[in-house]
């Protein structure tokens, strides 16, 4: 959710914070700061705001020092002002602190340290974690940290350093990413690859509970117990380029336009064309063990959970088993049933989702097989449970998730052919299935180079303050995910719905100003939402569709129309969401709204 950097070695650290902090800003832009030792005392500086803002601060005084820490925040505990911002110092002034996550039980630290005589200026719950390492500082830093972490609740990813050990950097995780990057003669930390990937491809990856300690003479991985831990340097695969927006106006839209590759990425070597099937050997699971299960549970947050509705519908069409979609932020908290039988399904971007890890981990605690659908190598869902598979989609830097559905409605179809095939699923329609999936990046590449005609859709809709998107189907998970996009970015009142449900509620609030959406192609359930919107025409609204090509019938009956190729039924989503997607940001940018970085969202959500 925030951003973190840190840095130990020969160079300049506060140049090398900033350009890690620029890539990280996706995560957290609404102040920022870093602390830099300078081998005669610790300076600090951060401000509230966009990370120019904190630019402008340092121009003309950038502090010198080869040490330093870096943050830039979505806020938690407390409004983002220049007070609240990270980094956080101790009683002392001495100790800096940033920090991901919340401590829960940071009240009640606060009023003991208070009683002992701290004075603390902020909000926020980092400072009085920054505050207790003071407090447990006798002169080892690793040893301070460690000792105030064993009184913390919560989830945290920090980074620490100290004036009175300048050449010592201390971090740790529990339940927020962290990594170490290990260069040539200098040492990294951060939350997220891309901030040091201008600098070296090795990281280790802290997994829960763990502390890494970064000196001039190298590094070690511990618990807070004091063990010692032997972790792998992996090797990151993706380059620079790929976190860059190679000539697009903003993120999101390079993100949309990536759709072809990054659909055809998510597929290369999964497909079993002569038998119809898929070949996905990171689920772990063996043919007998898929056959006994009796039911799936997918769990997953936003975009993502949408993905899994459109999962639970081809699984249960072509695989016959019966399958739940569980919001994972509240899948722990109502005694779910899963056993040893049951197979859960985690789906998250980042593979740091907080609510979904946390389901993730319920769920393997009552015996449960679990799988994850993560876009990010390494990450703490991908290491956690019991099999699963990469979407290979690339770094997704838009807090708007476009990419990373698509990827995740694709490796749910890869992992419905293996199950329908071991089930019911006929060869021949594996095969059917298997050429229309071969088929998609061609059709949404067809999608993309008329993206000017959903341009043009935005210019006439741009300035309506409400809208409804309704879908029937399969493609009702492509309506709330289209009004989500819509809220997102342009921050217009969207409601998703099933198109039959309008009648029993919203079609009160349709007028001639009510854009409504249709996904409306020529599938099963056709005929049903045509009389739809004819509902909707009865009551003057403004009837936008997503339709098949040539569906005259459609395009007489939409004041709009936008039109996609044909596919198969289950798949239709994976090109309906594509102009919605576009409708999205092209609205958005009329509004002037900050497509990248909208108000309030940050792009990694690792809190409840």
């Amino acid at each position: 959710m925030c951003g973190i950097v840190g840095y130990v070695g020969p160079r300049q650290a506060a140049a090398l914070l900033m350009e890690g902090l620029k890539r990280l800003e996706y995560r957290g832009y609404d102040s920022s700061g870093i602390a830099v030792l300078n081998g005669q005392g610790l300076v600090v500086v951060k401000q509230s705001g966009k990370l120019s803002a904190l630019e402008q601060q340092l121009t003309g005084r950038t502090p010198t020092g080869t040490v330093g820490i870096g943050h830039t925040r979505w806020a938690t505990h407390g409004p983002p002002t220049t007070t609240n911002a990270h980094p956080h110092t101790d009683q002392s002034g001495k100790i800096a602190v940033i920090h991901n996550g919340i401590v829960e039980n940071a009240s009640a630290i606060r009023r003991v340290l208070e009683q002992r005589g701290h004075v603390m200026v902020s909000d926020t719950d980092t400072e009085v974690l920054a505050h207790l390492i003071g407090e447990c500082y006798r002169g080892s830093l690793e040893e301070a940290v460690a000792e105030a972490l064993r009184e913390v609740d919560g989830a945290y990813g920090i980074a620490v350093i100290s004036e009175d050990e300048p050449d010592v950097l201390v971090a740790a995780r529990k339940g927020s990413p962290l990594l170490l990057g290990v260069g040539e003669g200098e040492l990294f930390v951060a939350s997220d690859a891309s901030a040091i990937l201008a600098h070296t491809r090795s990281v280790v990856y802290l997994d829960d509970g763990e502390m890494v300690v970064l000196t001039r003479s190298g590094y070690h991985v511990r618990d807070l117990a004091a063990t010692r831990i032997e972790k792998p340097i992996n090797q990151i695969e993706w380059d620079l380029a790929t976190v860059e927006r190679g000539g697009y106006a903003h993120f999101m839209l390079k993100e949309i336009f990536e759709q072809p590759d990054t659909v055809r990425d998510t597929l290369r070597g999964h497909l079993l064309e002569d038998e119809g099937s898929s070949r996905v050997s990171g689920l772990n699971l063996a043919d007998d063990e898929i056959k006994q299960f009796n039911r799936i549970v997918i769990t997953a947050c936003g975009t993502s959970w949408h993905s899994a509705l459109i999962g639970e519908y081809m699984l249960e069409e072509l695989a016959r088993i019966p399958v739940d979609v569980e919001y994972a932020s509240e899948f722990r908290y109502r005694n779910p049933v899963v056993d040893e039988r049951t197979l859960v399904i985690g789906i998250s971007q980042s593979g740091e989702t907080a609510d979904t890890l946390a389901a993730i981990r319920e769920a393997k605690r009552r015996g449960a097989r679990t799988l994850g659908v993560v876009n990010v190598v390494g990450s703490t869902i991908a290491r956690e449970v019991d099999g699963g598979i990469y979407l290979h989609a690339g770094p997704e830097v838009g807090v708007a998730s476009t990419k990373a559905f698509t990827s995740q409605v694709i490796a749910l179809a890869l992992i419905t052919l293996r199950f329908g095939r071991l089930r019911n699923l006929s060869i021949l329609q594996g095969r059917q299935i298997i050429q229309a999936l071969k088929a998609l990046p061609e059709q949404i590449q067809d999608i993309l180079d008329r993206a000017h005609q959903v341009e043009a859709l935005a210019e006439r809709y741009w300035r309506s303050n409400n809208a409804l998107y309704l879908g029937r189907g399969v493609n009702f998970p492509v309506a709330l995910e289209g009004a989500l996009k819509l809220k997102e970015i342009s921050y217009i009142h969207a409601e998703g719905y099933p198109a039959a449900e309008m009648k029993h509620g919203p079609i009160a609030l349709i007028d001639e100003n009510m854009p409504v959406m249709f996904i409306a192609p020529k599938d099963a359930v056709h005929g049903k939402i045509v009389s739809n919107m004819e509902e909707v025409r009865a009551r003057g609204g403004q009837v936008i569709a997503i339709a098949s090509d040539g569906d005259d019938l459609i395009n007489r009956l939409a004041a709009s129309t936008f039109t996609i190729p044909e596919t198969l039924d289950l798949l239709t989503p994976i090109l309906t969401i594509i102009p919605l997607q576009l409708f999205s940001y092209y609205v958005a940018v009329r509004r002037g709204c900050n497509v990248d970085q909208p108000r309030n969202l940050a792009k990694s959500v690792t809190v409840e």
